[in-house]
């Protein structure tokens, strides 16, 4: 009989490695670029409402279309990678929302920014799944919700950093210089991508027709480890049937995908009404444009640090902490309601809530990857992001009705506090059920 190696166990049997530092630098990467482009459309929404004279709630479709697309590619290019594989669907991701990004720069209304948001955040939502993905199937299970954390915030920071340009970009070039930067940068990746990018591991094993392609990938996991010549390389998971997606609520797994769903939809609403609506609302209390861009980038530059913080935590003590992190971010994002009077407090009552639910969000999209298995797992991680577009999608649109019916600060983000008490809820019953 031919030796048999059981490929996820082989990696959670190695140390961390250079190619697997290397693998989830590059990912990291793409989410960086994802990050800056995704968030760019709010940090230049002050300056855009003063130059086209238009109506704040104007530009809330805007936002939603940009957050459309980013479902549908999550929807989309998640299955579509668990059938093809996850590397070509990152590649073509990345060069799709490059394309929209720079298109952006032409863009002279609000009906046009709302189409090309829409094709860019395609792009953008499938890029992501796969990444969490790439990385998670790498990852040894020990470290896994700490590799897949650190190389997604490459996205908090590319976010942060887009408020920080947006800052000293605008008031110096226009705003359109922030789209024009945000699109040469992926634009730049993409050969390399092609390049040096491999594919899941994993992936190849349970498809069972790359033996070689697979040996030479974990040879390079593991450069020191000679395998018998022979040697059969297998991920002992089924090869599930059908459709991807309607695996997803099937094997006992439907109840912890619909609490799942409920953490991402929550968590994307929150998140995306504060990275949106947060200089604007700034703005409105009188901050400059370029303090407002400052303050709201606080928001990522505190999910930078929970998502560095967290990762052990989460590896640990899984769905409990997640679910102890949300319900400080429900205080956190009541807090920045009653400390807009002070430029210090509402920084740090930000930072606070960025730390909990951008830190928050990434954990669950880690915990996600490592519930599914390798035949749905890009499904599984897509899906969850979808719906939690949905999420995304709703928060822009409702800070836009609320902000049209003049409430106050203070009971606006009482207001939003709520769907993070809701995603503590839901993390909580996961942990009871021990789902990972």
């Amino acid at each position: 009989m031919r030796p048999t190696v059981d490929v996820a166990g082989f990696i959670d049997e190695q140390k961390v490695g250079g190619f697997q530092v290397r693998l989830l630098l590059t990912c990291a990467a793409v989410l960086f670029v994802d990050g800056f482009d995704t968030q760019a459309i709010g940090y230049v929404a002050p300056a855009l409402i003063r130059e086209w004279g238009i109506g704040r709630a104007a530009l809330g479709p805007v936002f939603s279309a940009g957050l459309f697309g980013l479902m549908l590619g999550a929807l989309v290019f998640g299955p579509l990678a668990d059938r093809i594989g996850r590397k070509w669907i990152i590649v073509a991701s990345t060069l799709a929302f490059a394309i929209g990004t720079l298109a952006t720069v032409w863009v002279s209304d609000a009906s046009g920014l709302l189409i090309v948001r829409l094709l860019t955040g395609f792009g953008l939502g499938g890029a992501m799944p796969n990444a969490i993905s790439l990385t998670s199937e790498y990852s040894p299970r020990r470290r896994r919700a700490t590799m897949v954390m650190t190389m997604f915030a490459g996205f908090s920071v590319g976010a942060a950093l887009g408020g920080l340009l947006a800052a000293a970009m605008i008031p110096a070039y226009g705003w359109r210089s922030v789209f024009l930067l945000g699109g040469a940068a992926p634009l730049l990746l993409v050969p390399f991508l092609a390049a040096r990018l491999p594919e899941s591991v994993r992936f190849l094993a349970l498809r069972g027709d790359a033996q070689v392609r697979v040996a030479a990938l974990l040879a390079r996991v593991a450069p020191k480890v000679v395998q018998p010549p022979g040697t059969v390389f297998a991920v002992h998971e089924e090869s599930l049937p059908g459709l991807p997606v309607s695996q997803l609520l099937r094997a006992g797994r439907a109840p912890a995908t619909l609490l799942l769903w409920v953490v991402f939809f929550m968590s994307l609403l929150d998140l995306y009404f504060l990275s949106n609506w947060l200089p604007t609302v700034l703005s409105d209390l009188g901050a400059s444009v370029s303090l407002a861009a400052v303050i709201g980038a606080m928001l990522q530059i505190g999910g930078v640090v929970g998502t560095i913080t967290l990762g052990r935590v989460i590896d640990r003590f899984s769905f409990r902490a997640l679910a102890l992190t949300y319900a400080v971010a429900a205080v956190a994002v009541a807090a920045i309601g009653v400390s807009t009077g002070s430029v210090a407090l509402a920084g740090l009552a930000i930072f606070a809530a960025g730390f909990c639910i951008v830190g928050g969000q990434i954990a669950a999209n880690a915990l996600a990857a490592q519930f599914y298995p390798t035949a749905i797992r890009a499904s599984g991680v897509g899906w969850c992001l979808g719906i939690g577009r949905v999420g995304s999608i709703v928060g822009p649109l409702v800070g836009g009705m609320l902000l049209a019916m003049h409430w106050s600060t203070g009971a606006l983000f009482v207001t939003a506090a709520a769907p993070a008490l809701v995603a503590a809820v839901a993390c909580f019953i996961l942990a009871q059920r021990r789902v990972a």
